[in-house]
């Protein structure tokens, strides 16, 4: 579910369906943690951080630091441990945030899920013997 305060500080033009700016991209999810689901099932997870940094998870323990940034009507993410930026194309709507994979209707179609009152692990690197 969404909170009527995030609704209300997006943009009056914003629509469902409409792609999402850089502006109002950030407004909804900084300082938020999102999981994110797939085909009915939980993908990932995202923690979004000041000044466009995010911590990412496929919910493995295993986290990797990166930064989004706006190109047209994507938002575009690049990871420590990748050099091609993943970009999306998000929209808001009724469920949550949309996320289409290079706004290809083909591809992946991430969807928000709602809180999973989960914590957001990461173990460090080669944890373990």
């Amino acid at each position: 579910m969404i909170p009527l305060v995030v609704l209300q500080l997006l943009p009056a033009s914003l629509t469902a369906g409409e792609p999402m700016s850089g502006e109002a991209f950030d407004r909804y999810t900084l300082g938020r943690t999102l999981y994110y689901g797939l085909d009915g099932n939980t993908y990932g997870v995202e923690r979004y951080l000041p000044n466009q940094r995010v911590l990412w998870s496929f919910l493995d323990g295993r986290c990797e630091t990166g930064r989004w940034y706006e190109d047209a009507d994507q938002i575009c993410f690049i990871y420590e441990d990748r050099s091609e930026p993943q970009c999306w194309r998000f929209s808001l709507e009724s469920q949550g945030l949309v996320a289409q994979f290079e706004n290809n209707p083909q591809a992946t179609e991430l969807y928000e899920v709602e809180d999973l009152d989960e914590e957001m692990l990461c173990y460090g690197p080669d944890v373990g013997v």
